[in-house]
């Protein structure tokens, strides 16, 4: 039996927008955006001022953005895809927040990001507190252009 598959994820730029629809195409997924309540503006995510809103929300471990929409339907799925831009070398704090919006209680949940950068660092681990009893698998950091063959390759050992 296949593990009906969802990748869900955030994109602030567009980068990881791509990744996603690349990674559905090759894995013949469904797609679910997680949209900010608040949008974020280019002012937003200027990391190197320490009074912008992702700095700010960085800085401070407990602090959930709300989601413009709470529509996934996380029970209809086996596999989730969860892919989200690196900020401060881990998951922007929306992902805490869609993760704890809904139970993921015995899903496999496997990490894809886009960086600048960095990789996913401790990101599995940090996310785990914010999704009791799934699995969290660390994934990869999908940036530029990946064939659609090399995703198919890289999901199918998951």
């Amino acid at each position: 039996m296949t593990a009906k598959t969802l990748i869900a994820f955030f994109s602030a730029s567009g980068t990881t927008a791509r990744a996603a629809s690349a990674l559905a195409a090759a894995v013949g997924g469904d797609i679910y955006e997680i949209r900010p309540a608040v949008p974020y503006s280019g002012r937003d995510l200027n990391w190197q001022d320490k009074g912008s809103r992702s700095s700010l929300e960085m800085n401070d471990s407990s602090y959930r953005p709300g989601l413009a929409d709470h529509d996934a339907n996380i029970a209809s799925y086996d596999r989730i895809f969860l892919g989200f831009p690196i900020w401060w070398y881990t998951a922007p704090r929306i992902i805490q927040t869609f993760l704890e919006s809904y139970d993921f209680n015995g899903k496999t949940i496997i990490l894809f990001a886009t960086s600048g950068g960095s990789g996913l660092g401790k990101t599995a681990k940090t996310l785990a507190s914010s999704c009791p009893g799934a699995m969290i698998k660390d994934g990869r950091v999908l940036n530029g252009g990946l064939s659609r063959d090399s995703l198919k390759s890289w999901a199918d050992k998951l």
